[in-house]
């Protein structure tokens, strides 16, 4: 039961963490008119950050404050995050630039969705990433970061 609640909370705040991603990416690029990159990097600084806190206090629940659990957590955390940030980072652009986008627009268009968020350049690429970015951090926060400690 312990293990169900962890995964529910996971999504939950996965999808919070997610909206936070792309509410900042959607602002930083189209209000901002910042490149897809520093828009994309911008708002996986801001995703990170909500992340480590909400998997600590309330997906993990590792609640000890002592200055050498939070190193090993927050650094674990951040080379965990760095690796797939680094691949949501480089693929996000990339995949846009090869028109990984395109059909989505079309698909869109001929939905005739309204607003600038479903033609905005590289979102649909940064959903596909997102996919497999999630699975890695799930994986990587159960097994390395948060891992509890057999007694």
């Amino acid at each position: 039961m312990k293990n169900k609640k962890e995964i529910l909370m996971y999504i939950l705040f996965g999808v919070l963490t997610t909206l936070v991603s792309w509410g900042t990416y959607i602002l930083l690029e189209n209000a901002l008119k910042l490149s897809v990159f520093f828009s994309n990097l911008l708002s996986w600084i801001c995703a990170v950050s909500f992340a480590y806190i909400t998997n600590k206090l309330w997906v993990f629940e590792s609640k000890s404050f002592d200055v050498k659990t939070l190193f090993k957590e927050i650094s674990t955390f951040l080379a965990s995050r760095g690796i797939t940030g680094v691949l949501e980072i480089a693929l996000v652009p990339l995949l846009a630039k090869w028109g990984f986008d395109n059909p989505f627009f079309s698909l869109a268009k001929g939905m005739i969705l309204k607003g600038d968020v479903f033609y905005t350049e590289g979102i649909y690429s940064k959903i596909s990433v997102a996919v497999i970015v999630v699975i890695l951090n799930y994986i990587f926060s159960k097994l390395i970061v948060f891992k509890k400690d057999k007694a």
